[in-house]
C-alpha cells in the first residue's frame, strides 16, 4: 500500500482550459492522484466518486479548505452531513418537490420560456448564451426562490460572483472582494422582502423557510438561498447552451430527437457530456485505502464527477455527445445525500419545456461558428458564448 502519486505539472489554468484531457490521462495512469495546485487528491473513476459521495461517514462534506465558505460567508448545507444537512435541505424541499413543480411552477416555466424566446430576433445572429440561456434561468429561479423583484441582471451577477468565489481554489483576493460585496447586496435585499413573505405566504423557497413552524436560523436561510442562486442559474444556463451546441453540431441526432420527441434524453446526455458542476470536495474522516492507495485522515479528496461521466467503464466514447448511446447512470447531479435538489426542475424546464419550444420556434437554427465557441471552467464548466443564427 502506498500514497497517491503526485502530479505537480497540472495547473489551475490547465484545468479551467481543458480538464477532460487531463482526466482521461489520470483515469488510465493514476485514477487516484494528488494535485498540489488544488490541495486535493483527485478521484477520477466513477466507482470511486460514487463510493465517496454515498458514504458521508468516511467522506465528509465538511471540507475545511473549501473556498465556498469564504465566498458565501457561511457554512452552507453543501458542506454539512447527516441530520444537520437533512434539516437544512428539507427546509426548502417543498419548493422543489414534483407536486409543487406541477401545481405552482409548470405553467410559469412555459410562460417565461415563451416570453424570453419571443424576444429573440428572427433571422439574426445572436449570442444565445447571453440573450437567452442566462436570463431565462435567472427569471425562473427568481420565482422559485421568492425573489421576484430581483432583476435578471442582478440574479446573474450574484450567481456568477458566488460561483467565481466558490471556485477560487487559488484563494486570490479579488474574487472574494467581489463576493463580499454581492453578499452585502443580497442580505439587504432579502431583509427587504421577508416581511412580504411573512404577510403573504407562498410556495417559494424563501417564503417556505421563513414561515416554517420551527424555522432554521435566518443566517442559514439566507446562505441556502444563496447556494440556490449560485447553482440554480449557472447549471441550467450552461446545460442549455451545452445541449443546443451538442444538437446543432450533430444534425442527424437533432433530426432523430425531433422525430421521437427525445428532448429529455438530449438533456440527460448534455449534462453527462459536460457536467455543469464538475467536481466536489470531501474530507476523509479516517485513514483507509482505496484500491491499494492509502488515504490519510484529514486529507481532502476531489470527486471529479465530470471525469466519472466520461469513464470508459460506463461510457463508450464518452467524450462525444450521443443522445442515443447505451444508457448508463451518470453523476452530473451527484449521488447520495447531496444529490442536486434542482435536478427535477432542470429536467422540467430544459428537457420538457425550453428545448422543444426553442427548436419549434427556430426550426432551422444554425451555429454561426463552432470554432468560435469558448469553453471554460474547472469546478463549474460550460460555454461562455453560443453564436447562433435564428432561422
Amino acid at each position: 500500500m502506498g500514497l497517491a502519486p503526485v502530479d505537480d505539472t497540472i495547473t489551475l489554468a490547465q484545468l479551467a482550459r481543458d480538464p477532460y484531457s487531463i482526466y482521461r490521462r489520470l483515469r488510465h495512469e493514476a485514477p487516484i492522484c494528488s494535485v498540489p495546485a488544488t490541495r486535493r487528491i483527485f478521484l477520477t473513476k466513477a466507482r470511486h466518486t460514487k463510493m465517496a459521495k454515498e458514504n458521508p461517514e468516511l467522506y465528509s462534506s465538511d471540507d475545511p479548505v473549501t473556498p465556498m465558505q469564504r465566498a458565501f460567508q457561511a457554512h452552507t448545507l453543501m458542506r454539512k452531513d447527516g441530520l444537520e444537512h437533512r434539516q437544512e435541505r428539507m427546509a426548502m424541499h417543498k419548493s422543489f418537490s414534483p407536486k409543487v413543480i406541477k401545481s405552482d411552477w409548470g405553467d410559469l416555466y412555459r410562460k417565461i420560456a415563451s416570453d424570453y424566446i419571443d424576444r429573440l430576433p428572427r433571422g439574426e445572429t445572436v449570442d444565445l448564451f447571453t440573450e437567452l440561456c442566462g436570463p431565462v434561468a435567472a427569471r425562473i429561479l427568481a420565482h422559485i426562490l421568492g425573489l421576484d423583484e430581483a432583476s435578471d441582471a442582478d440574479m446573474m451577477r450574484w450567481s456568477q460572483t458566488l460561483i467565481n468565489g466558490a471556485g477560487n481554489f487559488g484563494f486570490e483576493d479579488e474574487p472574494f472582494a467581489l463576493s463580499d460585496a454581492a453578499n452585502a447586496e443580497m442580505n439587504a435585499y432579502f431583509d427587504s422582502i421577508v416581511p412580504r413573505h411573512l404577510a403573504e405566504p407562498n410556495n417559494s423557497a424563501l417564503s417556505v423557510m421563513v414561515n416554517a413552524p420551527n424555522p432554521i436560523p435566518k443566517s442559514q436561510i439566507y446562505a441556502n438561498i444563496k447556494i440556490a442562486i449560485g447553482g440554480g442559474i449557472n447549471e441550467p444556463r450552461d446545460a442549455l447552451a451545452t445541449i443546443v451546441y451538442g444538437l446543432l453540431t450533430n444534425p442527424d441526432q437533432l433530426e432523430e430527437v425531433r422525430r421521437t420527441g427525445a428532448w429529455v434524453d438530449a438533456f440527460e446526455e448534455g449534462v453527462r457530456w459536460v457536467a455543469p458542476i464538475q467536481a466536489s470536495s470531501r474530507r476523509v474522516t479516517q485513514t483507509h485505502e482505496i484500491d491499494g492507495i492509502e488515504v490519510p485522515e484529514g486529507v481532502t479528496l476531489m470527486t471529479i464527477q465530470a471525469s466519472a461521466c466520461h469513464d470508459e467503464d460506463l461510457f463508450e466514447n464518452g467524450h462525444l455527445y450521443n443522445v442515443f448511446r447505451k444508457k448508463a447512470p451518470h453523476q452530473a447531479f451527484g449521488t447520495g445525500p447531496h444529490h442536486c435538489s434542482g435536478a427535477q426542475v432542470a429536467r422540467k424546464t430544459l428537457g420538457e419545456v425550453m428545448l422543444p419550444m426553442l427548436f419549434e420556434r427556430f426550426p432551422n437554427m444554425a451555429l454561426a461558428s463552432a470554432e468560435d465557441v469558448v469553453w471554460h471552467g474547472f469546478g463549474f464548466r460550460g460555454p461562455l458564448n453560443l453564436p447562433v443564427t435564428l432561422n
